[in-house]
């Protein structure tokens, strides 16, 4: 396995391109936001049931999956690390994910499939990793039902990222994704059909799509 060094980003710049809506509503203040009350706002224990789907997804028999929604505690509040899928991967290709993926035959939980996957992803160990909770199940256009396991990831930390699958990793305020004012909608035409989904372009990386819904996911969450 080839490795790539990690890299940290700050500091947000707007994505230029198609057309946005933009919910100019308050920020929510997230200062006072920590593992204590992040527990109260997350399900102890996972939710079959999906509350959240990708415009235009089919329900009915869809391959389960899950990915960690790592938290890393920094100075002025949490960052959300977040990966660059490679561009010669044959699903998603280029995009913005969550470490994650399909349950494999010998995963016993979600949380399991979450943890083996970020660490052969991005080489998280396991002990650095607390989790505090789940979020409800999404459902993707692609036909998987993703359970988002929300963790801790306390530093100091080393990562190694797997080349073949991972462009770059990076991280992005946690208050930054959970202001509204960084909200947009979009749409596209697949299958013929316009079809909506939320996106928040941060510096170079455009998160949307699944990524994009779970991050609202915990925003819904956060203002409920």
């Amino acid at each position: 396995m080839r490795s790539i060094p990690y890299v940290r980003k700050s500091k947000p710049k707007w994505a230029a391109g198609a057309e946005i809506l933009v919910n100019t509503a308050a920020s929510q203040d997230l200062k006072a936001l920590d593992r204590d009350r992040l527990r109260l706002i997350l399900h102890p224990e996972p939710i079959p049931v999906s509350s959240f789907c990708d415009d235009g997804s089919q329900g009915g028999s869809l391959t389960p999956a899950s990915v960690l929604f790592p938290l890393v505690p920094r100075e002025g509040g949490f960052y959300v690390l977040l990966t660059q899928r490679t561009d010669h991967l044959r699903d998603h290709p280029g995009q913005i994910s969550f470490p994650g993926g399909r349950v494999e035959p010998e995963d016993v939980s979600p949380e399991h499939t979450a943890l083996r996957e970020a660490q052969e992803e991005i080489g998280l160990a396991p002990e650095h990793v607390e989790i505090i909770g789940y979020l409800p199940d999404y459902c993707t256009i692609t036909g998987y039902r993703v359970t988002p396991v929300v963790a801790i990831v306390t530093p100091p930390f080393e990562l190694l990222p797997d080349a073949y699958e991972v462009a770059e990793v990076f991280e992005v305020p946690l208050s930054f994704l959970m202001n509204p004012d960084n909200h947009q909608e979009h749409s596209i035409l697949r299958d013929g059909q316009p079809r909506r989904f939320f996106a928040m372009p941060y510096e170079k990386y455009f998160i949307w799509g699944a990524t994009a819904g779970i991050i609202m996911s915990l925003h819904r969450a956060l203002m409920a």
